[in-house]
């Protein structure tokens, strides 16, 4: 199993309503394709406030690497990830992602 973490630092002026609805999107997305579902994200709410302006993050789960590269060529992830990029503080700069074998 793949799992796919991505860590956002969004622009302050960047509404939770906003990041709901991108993940909403992908959560959905996720579920729609084969391979590919455990989708959760959210906001931080560590108490080691050690997040580094990376208070939002989800994770994705793959049975592997071809659901993986089924998910990075869709359009609507294609479309969900550039909204992504568009709401992140330095644009792709602010953002992490690691797939890690798990």
């Amino acid at each position: 199993m793949i799992r796919h973490i991505v860590l956002t630092k969004f622009k302050t002026d960047v509404t939770e309503e906003t990041i709901e609805n991108i993940y909403s999107g992908l959560s959905e997305l996720s579920e729609s394709l084969t391979g590919a579902g455990g989708f959760t994200g959210g906001r931080s709410n560590s108490p080691e406030q050690i997040e580094r302006g990376y208070i939002h993050g989800f994770v994705i789960d793959f049975t592997d690497w071809s659901a993986l590269e089924r998910y990075q060529s869709d359009e609507t992830h294609k479309a969900l990830g550039a909204k992504l990029v568009q709401n992140a503080i330095g644009g792709i700069d602010g953002i992490l992602v690691l797939d890690i074998e798990v």
